[in-house]
């Protein structure tokens, strides 16, 4: 498979930022050891598989996250799936305060990246209320 560097994610990475490394950190996870393609949408990078989105980079004030599109269907033995507010039904987000917590995390992010994989091929949908 011969996968495409979205050019405006390596415009979004080359700007200043405190999450900067971070974001570099988690785009060659996702990038190379899946086979999600890099998209840009929301002004952010997004991985997707057929067009779907399945987990985007975001920053935060505070923290710099991975929002998983279906995180509410995906299992967590992690325990580190974090609904932003009570009204966000289906997405969920890892949130990371550092390079060195990234790394020190990589096989639990990785884990759950090939879940979010795995949930995306299932077809299973996010019930709604």
């Amino acid at each position: 498979m011969n996968k495409q560097k979205n050019e405006q994610v390596d415009q979004f990475l080359a700007k200043e930022s405190q999450w900067q490394d971070c974001y570099k950190f988690l785009r060659n996870l996702i990038f190379n050891e899946t086979e999600l393609e890099e998209n840009y949408k929301w002004m952010h990078p997004c991985y997707t598989l057929d067009n779907k989105n399945v987990v985007i980079i975001q920053d935060f004030k505070h923290y710099c996250a991975l929002l998983f599109e279906k995180g509410a269907i995906m299992k967590d033995p992690y325990h580190t799936l974090i609904q932003q507010t009570k009204n966000v039904q289906a997405a969920r987000q890892l949130r990371f305060e550092s390079l060195d917590e990234i790394e020190q995390r990589k096989d639990e992010i990785a884990w759950y990246v090939e879940e979010a994989i795995r949930v995306e091929k299932s077809g299973e949908k996010v019930p709604m209320k």
